[in-house]
């Protein structure tokens, strides 16, 4: 079985081609950074415009990575949802077409099930059930994933996710798009005691057992700071370093807890945060203390990427292999991972 993956959520571009025997045999991403750097964000007509420029050439490449033609093709998968409503159409009217004129199913696919699985992409993959954390964008979440659609929340952002709060608290102290990746490189030179951040919601953990989480509180706290005195470059990096501490403290104590609650042994983390090298040391750490297992997908596969949707598509379509579809397609910009079956 042959899947085509296809990922135009956001700004980045991605392809791959998975085989259910061999697993991923090609995969190429474009990112967009350079082309809504001088916004400061992501622009969502250029992005969709770009994708449209991409998305073709890469198809080809990743078919010739694999040394495979359209006709090998047994599935074409997509990113249905969430993400922007153009980028979105550009990949699903590329993916059902190419699909129509195949005669071959078009597999419309949760983009954070993409990610949620991602870590089944690596040699050593994690069995089910597991506790996943999901640290990607606008999301944060912790789930227990029993099996593939078997989704049950554990707890969630209540305002700004971890992703978002990296980024904005990286614009606070001048810093490029993206904010994340930068923050972290900039932490890498501060000292992570300096300031006392507050751990959103760590109190309601301790007394009720809650797993929801909170970060608008912390960036506001970085507002208060910088407001205290000039900023120079050790105090931006100071700063940097300990936000990103209470970030990755926050995120490490409600995931022990969620392992506790569930009983489970093994921890997914997946999500552009879950590259944050802070967060994997930490993490690294508690599971070694408390008899875990923690599972991540390789650096290159944290980002949005096409080898997720080639494999959630893989895996869809051996579950239900007669399902086709008829190549009539809705996408889904705001899309509850709780509401695919």
């Amino acid at each position: 079985m042959l899947i085509l993956g296809i990922e135009t959520s956001c700004d980045e571009t991605g392809a791959a081609i998975y085989d259910g025997a061999r697993g991923l045999l090609a995969h190429a991403l474009h990112s967009q950074v350079a082309l809504h750097d001088p916004y400061g964000g992501v622009v969502p007509e250029l992005a969709s415009r770009d994708h449209i420029r991409r998305l073709l050439p890469l198809v080809r490449s990743v078919l010739q990575q694999a040394g495979a033609l359209e006709s090998d093709l047994d599935g074409v998968a997509y990113t249905r949802g969430p993400g922007l409503a153009g980028a979105l159409l550009v990949g699903a009217a590329f993916a059902n077409s190419l699909a129509f004129g195949l005669r071959i199913p078009a597999i419309g696919v949760h983009h954070l099930e993409g990610h949620l699985l991602s870590p089944l992409l690596e040699p050593n993959p994690p069995a089910f059930p597991f506790v996943a954390l999901l640290v990607s964008g606008g999301h944060t979440q912790l789930m227990r994933v029993g099996g593939l659609g078997d989704y049950a929340m554990l707890g969630e952002t209540q305002d700004d996710a971890a992703g978002e709060a990296f980024d904005k608290t990286a614009k606070l102290l001048g810093l490029g798009y993206p904010g994340g990746p930068a923050l972290a490189k900039l932490a890498e030179r501060g000292k992570r005691d300096r300031f006392a951040f507050p751990r959103p919601m760590l109190d309601r953990l301790e007394k009720t057992g809650e797993l929801d989480f909170s970060f608008s509180g912390l960036k506001t706290a970085v507002v208060t700071q910088l407001r205290k005195q000039p900023v120079d470059e050790p105090l931006r990096a100071d700063v940097a370093a300990a936000f990103q501490e209470a970030v990755a403290e926050v995120l490490v104590a409600k995931s022990r807890a969620a392992i506790e609650r569930t009983g489970l042994e093994r921890l997914v983390v997946a999500g552009g945060v879950g590259a944050n090298t802070r967060l994997r040391a930490l993490l690294d750490a508690a599971s070694a203390r408390d008899g875990f297992r923690v599972f991540y997908p390789a650096m290159e596969f944290c980002t949005d990427n096409g080898a997720m949707i080639a494999l959630a598509g893989a895996l869809r379509m051996r579950a239900s292999p007669s399902s086709t579809g008829d190549y009539r397609f809705a996408i889904h910009p705001r899309w509850d991972l709780s509401a695919i079956p």
